[in-house]
């Protein structure tokens, strides 16, 4: 690992984002003794992959603000244990790009008199800002959240916007009447460009729309992914299910290593995005259900489906216990588990491990610099 200069960040404290304040190296001892704790008894943890600069590598930013005063606005980050905004101006993981977005969003809302909204009071427009970069095309989606569709003077707003900050490819307006801080509502509207940008992983090409989930980190992500895809040893023979699908991105990069991928997923902004990906690529032996990933896991062994392999990409709560007992009763040579969360990992692992399966491979990835989050492949074997 290159040696990093450390910085010191202001709102450390206030913040909560990160929870690690110390030097990248110390950083990751502190990710490989908890990744050795949490699983070594399942198999030999590999050292964690590092990032060589690890700062400013999120290409999803989301910005609240909060008027002061009858002329300032402040902008920041939701605190989620206190429900606080937390002004920010220079956030050491966030694109820098996405930063100078917000700086100049923040000086057109005073110019055309447009102001936050508060939840107390009911008044005011912008919820939030939701910035997507596309790391390898260069392509920038803003996304306006609003209280209300109406946006005044909103094709002046655009232009100024579209001036200001030309890098900018599409402008979305979300309308969300959600009381929870960071929503997205289901109305859409489209005010400049298309509604969705594109990105590259592994030499395939992805749309992203402001709904889907992608990856926050792209030059991990491609290490993930390519290191998910070596370790499952897949065959061209291979039925693989890609559970948790997302925008289909590591099935669609498998799809040439195998005979068939099947993916399954519950959001079906990300599930539309997949079928559309899977087109631009010119992938056809790939298919995708919008259902929930235990639900089709459940239905598919019902009818006694195949599968030599599957790979799982589950939320932070990790696999439900119908997913996993139908995934077991399915009972694949091989499974691939991403995991965002170790806890959650370490509880699936018992679970699989007393249903017969062995793991081979331990390899953790360093995807959220100065988080305690730590990304983790694990393959296993059925025994």
């Amino acid at each position: 690992m290159n040696s990093v200069s450390y910085k010191k960040c202001k709102c450390f404290k206030r913040c909560g984002g990160c929870q690690l304040d110390m030097p990248y190296k110390d950083q990751i001892k502190w990710k490989q003794d908890k990744a050795e704790r949490m699983l070594s008894a399942f198999a030999k943890v590999e050292q964690i992959i590092p990032m060589d600069n690890p700062y400013y590598y999120r290409n999803k930013v989301q910005t609240v603000f909060k008027r002061i005063s009858r002329n300032e606005i402040l902008s920041g980050v939701y605190q989620s244990s206190s429900g606080n905004m937390v002004a920010t101006n220079d956030c050491y993981i966030e694109n820098k790009k996405a930063q100078r977005i917000v700086t100049t969003f923040k000086q057109l809302m005073k110019s055309f008199k447009i102001m936050p909204y508060d939840n107390q009071s009911g008044r005011g427009l912008i919820r939030h800002l939701l910035i997507r970069t596309g790391y390898h095309t260069g392509e920038i989606m803003l996304c306006i959240v609003t209280a209300t569709a109406v946006i005044p003077s909103k094709n002046q707003f655009v232009n100024a916007i579209i001036k200001k900050c030309p890098e900018i490819t599409t402008i979305v307006q979300n309308v969300c009447n959600n009381p929870m801080p960071l929503t997205l509502g289901k109305q859409e509207h489209i005010l400049y460009g298309k509604d969705y940008i594109e990105d590259i992983i592994c030499c395939c090409r992805f749309r992203i729309s402001s709904q889907s989930f992608y990856q926050v980190n792209p030059v991990q992500t491609e290490k993930l992914y390519s290191l998910a895809i070596k370790n499952a040893q897949l065959k061209k023979s291979d039925v693989l299910i890609d559970a948790y699908c997302g925008t289909g991105t590591i099935g669609i990069i498998c799809a040439s290593h195998v005979n068939k991928v099947i993916g399954a997923e519950l959001n079906k902004y990300a599930c539309k995005d997949a079928v559309y990906n899977a087109k631009v690529n010119k992938v056809k032996n790939i298919e995708f259900y919008n259902t929930d990933a235990g639900r089709f896991m459940e239905e598919y062994s019902k009818q006694d489906g195949k599968a030599d392999a599957v790979i799982m990409d589950p939320p932070r709560a990790g696999a439900d216990r119908r997913f996993l007992a139908s995934l077991t009763k399915l009972s694949p040579e091989r499974i691939v588990y991403i995991s965002c969360k170790i806890e959650t990992l370490a509880r699936d692992l018992k679970i699989l491990k007393k249903s017969g399966y062995k793991a081979i491979s331990i390899q953790p990835v360093d995807m959220f610099p100065h988080t305690t989050g730590i990304e983790t492949v694990v393959v296993m074997k059925r025994r």
